[in-house]
């Protein structure tokens, strides 16, 4: 066997159940590869499409607009941008669990939304994410005059950020960036986001290393992987809340959602930003969503489950708020 197919087998980088990166930089992503296309959702009525973001990094995103066939031509609905989850290394806006969920949250909450189909590592480590990322936001912001089902249908008012997993890491990065920089779309206005079972982390124990020692080694190896030069996971990218991190009390809206599920390994993380985000003098309305039982993403991957009906009808009331 030559070099070039030794270099080819040879694993140098194994994240299971994500991704595999070989010595030739061969890269095999084990889930999160297939795509839905946009179009019209019969089960839900919502109707998609794919739009050209940003033609100089390629950055696309899917619209969805509910069924509005029995509502005034001119009435305003709330615009949620959406992050989808994956480490920030698998899935896309167009994979069949976001391109389903999505139809079924617009459909429930009544809004457009914009799921943003950002650069992934690790072609395109950290903050290449964040970038695309705000990027979309501002986009929206924005009203891009062709894109009428933002432009007519829109109320740039009424925004919410919303992600699971790495894409709720995504939004309070935004929001951050948000406070820091505005969003120079004159009436535009973040009203709230929600921070689904969210990708953070800390230096200190996780809450399920006492039954899982190897939790913490797979986060450490993920994170290192993603974000190349990384302090550690007490680097604020990754840990909100350690010392040296934005204040939270700038977030530029009025309320917050987390939701936290009772197995995941992330749960205690995203509850401590809850409590630590109304400690911090900021004076919107912090919210905690707790769903018993349930592992990370559950409404993802069981979505019509009870307990994951149960959370979309939440998260459309918040939506709605």
């Amino acid at each position: 066997m030559d070099a070039d197919a030794d270099a080819d087998d040879e694993v140098v980088i194994d994240a299971p159940p994500f991704i595999r990166v070989y010595k030739s930089g061969r890269i095999e992503r084990l889930v999160g590869t297939e795509v839905l296309p946009a179009g019209l959702d019969p089960a839900t009525g919502v109707a998609s499409k794919d739009v050209l973001v940003d033609p100089a990094t390629n950055l696309t995103a899917r619209l969805y607009l509910p069924d509005l066939s029995g509502s005034p031509p001119d009435k305003k609905i709330p615009v949620l941008v959406y992050y989808h989850g994956g480490g920030f290394v698998i899935e896309t806006a167009f994979s069949p669990t976001y391109h389903n969920y999505l139809n079924s949250l617009v459909a429930a909450a009544g809004v457009v939304a914009v799921s943003v189909d950002y650069r992934r590592a690790p072609e395109h480590p950290l903050p290449a994410a964040y970038d695309d990322s705000w990027a979309a936001l501002r986009w929206v912001a924005s009203r891009p005059t062709e894109e009428t089902w933002l432009s007519e249908r829109g109320d740039l008012g009424r925004v919410f950020l919303a992600g699971d997993s790495a894409g709720a890491n995504i939004v309070h990065q935004m929001a951050l960036r948000a406070a820091e920089d505005g969003l120079g779309g004159g009436d535009t206005e973040i009203r709230g986001l929600l921070l689904v079972h969210p990708f953070f982390c800390g230096a200190e124990p996780l809450e399920s290393e006492s039954w899982d020692p190897k939790a913490r080694e797979w986060v450490e190896r993920l994170w290192a992987f993603v974000r190349p030069g990384t302090t550690g996971l007490d680097d604020p990218w990754i840990d909100p809340l350690t010392e040296g991190a934005p204040s939270l009390a700038a977030l530029p809206c009025r309320r917050v959602l987390v939701t936290v599920a009772e197995k995941d390994m992330l749960r205690k993380k995203g509850r401590e930003y809850q409590e630590a985000l109304k400690r911090s003098g900021w004076e919107g309305e912090a919210e905690l969503l707790e769903t018993v039982g349930e592992n990370h993403v559950f409404h993802l991957i069981d979505p019509k489950s009870d307990k994951a009906l149960a959370k979309l009808q939440a998260v459309a009331a918040f939506l709605n708020s």
